[in-house]
């Protein structure tokens, strides 16, 4: 019996005193997350400012617990905000049904979406869990011009770029 208090003071005595210090002084210090961490959802943007989304659906279709939401519109010329025919005019995610599971970012067919390293979700209403298009897309780039942008006809043929094969 005093063996096994002397070793279990021991124990503590050496995590106490010995061993490296794992508290991190949240939130002045943000923990770093690993490269394949999924956090909140961001859609991206091109470097000219045009969206990635084209309004596919196909994360949508992708999510199994049906947390996403994507309504398009046509574009036009003299209001262009992707560069295919369609564009997400609404893009909604239900951040409480969402399970992180990554299926919306790898159905993208234009890498719009991705998962980022934001692990800060907190909600004091049920309504503020749910995400629309203006808090997931990312600022326009330096150099780019905000949507919708008027286009000359004919300089965007093609929705889905040409992809390169994937690095990781």
């Amino acid at each position: 019996m005093i063996v096994e208090l002397a070793r279990g003071m021991w124990t503590t005595l050496r995590a106490l005193f010995f061993e490296k210090k794992v508290t991190v002084q949240y939130p002045e210090e943000k923990k770093p997350v690993k490269q394949r961490f999924r956090g909140r959802h961001v859609l991206h943007r091109y470097e000219n400012g045009l969206e990635k989304c084209i309004g596919c659906s196909l994360c949508a279709a992708a999510c199994p617990s049906d947390a996403i939401f994507v309504e398009s519109a046509e574009n036009t010329d003299e209001a262009r905000y992707s560069p295919g025919e369609r564009y997400a005019s609404t893009y909604e995610i239900n951040m409480l049904r969402c399970i992180y599971c990554g299926f919306c970012e790898d159905a993208c067919p234009t890498e719009a979406i991705t998962m980022g390293d934001n692990y800060e979700l907190s909600f004091t209403a049920r309504r503020d869990a749910i995400y629309t298009k203006e808090m997931l897309i990312v600022p326009v780039p330096e150099g780019g011009k905000p949507t919708p942008q008027v286009t000359p006809p004919g300089v965007y043929t093609r929705s889905v770029p040409e992809m390169k094969d994937p690095a990781d």
